[in-house]
């Protein structure tokens, strides 16, 4: 079982990147998308958007990051490609799944799921362009307004030269509303010869089971998932790799994610911007509490406060709460029923 983590424009940037790579479980990541448009862009946009390039192409705790790319002009994506795969990513990404109206009405993202020949276009210059030893794969959904040309569209992105292709289960008009299509994907799996990745929908390990049996993959990405429950990855490849009677998947408790989400907020307040820190960890706490009580109580706490002090007084207080009681797990083991 291979896990992936998602690109998520606006959420899972390269903090929460390396804060959820230190939870486990997770294989590889994929950054947020680098917009690319008419111009050849310098260096230091690429190692904005993916820090880890400054450290051999990984997160801190030595999950590999490949650098995603967004755009619909064949050559000058290949250029870009070519001065990215200079700095070292473990890989580049295509983006042919973004669902926001601002790149799609520049034809960039999901738009393109209606051209296929433009798709096939793309991934043949970008991989024509970049050295031979650094991977290119692709993201797609399964169509725009429709899934009826998914195949055809995974077609020209294997035929383009792609080395994997990660399948967004829904099309851009279905947003993120639920279900995801999983069983689109093995129709997908059954024409293409390069590793399919099913992707949509998952938020817990019976979801991951589910999907893997209605779409045949054994690689996984997980986006809003693994945000809401740090534990995710860890769980489902427990859960795979345990016998069929009495598994005991591992799930994060929250005394355990205390300290990093000290070490979220560090980072925030170190990286980013001051008027965006407190807004950046309501954002996450948000997505906590959908797996976590105690998350909605921190929430609610917080929701009002924007003083990154006033912040900061919180956090010690609820990791001393950790620290006073550090005989606690940083993981619970509990049964879950056959299947």
């Amino acid at each position: 079982m291979t896990i992936l983590l998602a690109p998520m424009e606006g959420l899972l940037d390269f903090v929460l990147r390396d804060i959820l790579t230190r939870a486990g479980g997770i294989d590889r990541c994929v950054s947020e998308f680098i917009r690319i448009t008419d111009q050849l862009l310098p260096e230091r946009v690429f190692t904005r958007i993916v820090p880890e390039l400054h450290t051999g192409g990984r997160t801190l705790a030595g999950v590999p990051v490949r650098a995603q790319l967004l755009g619909s002009d064949p050559v000058c994506l290949a250029e870009n490609a070519a001065r990215l795969a200079g700095l070292g990513p473990a890989g580049i990404d295509l983006n042919f799944g973004c669902p926001a109206k601002v790149v799609n009405r520049h034809g960039g993202g999901a738009a393109l799921l209606d051209e296929p020949d433009a798709i096939a276009a793309i991934v043949t210059a970008v991989r024509r362009a970049v050295p031979a030893h650094v991977p290119v794969s692709a993201k797609m959904r399964l169509g725009y307004s429709d899934d009826s040309r998914a195949v055809e569209c995974a077609l020209a992105i294997a035929g383009g030269g792609a080395d994997e292709l990660v399948v967004h289960a829904r099309t851009k008009e279905q947003a993120y509303r639920p279900p995801a299509y999983w069983d689109r994907i093995a129709d997908i799996r059954a024409v293409l010869r390069i590793p399919v990745v099913a992707n949509g929908e998952i938020w817990t390990v019976d979801d991951a089971r589910r999907c893997r049996e209605a779409s045949g993959c054994d690689m996984l990405m997980l986006g809003r998932g693994a945000v809401t429950d740090p534990g995710l990855a860890l769980a489902i490849k427990a859960d795979m790799t345990s016998a069929a009677v009495d598994p005991a998947p591992a799930v994060i408790t929250w005394p355990a994610l205390l300290p990093l989400m000290a070490e979220f907020w560090q980072l925030v307040c170190t990286r980013l911007d001051t008027r965006s820190r407190a807004g950046r960890l309501k954002q996450w706490l948000n997505f906590l509490r959908r797996r976590f009580p105690e998350a909605e109580t921190a929430y609610q706490q917080l929701k009002s406060i924007n003083d990154p002090a006033l912040i900061d007084g919180w956090l010690a207080g609820v990791v001393q709460k950790r620290q006073a009681s550090a005989t606690m797990p940083f993981y619970s083991f509990t049964h879950r029923k056959n299947p």
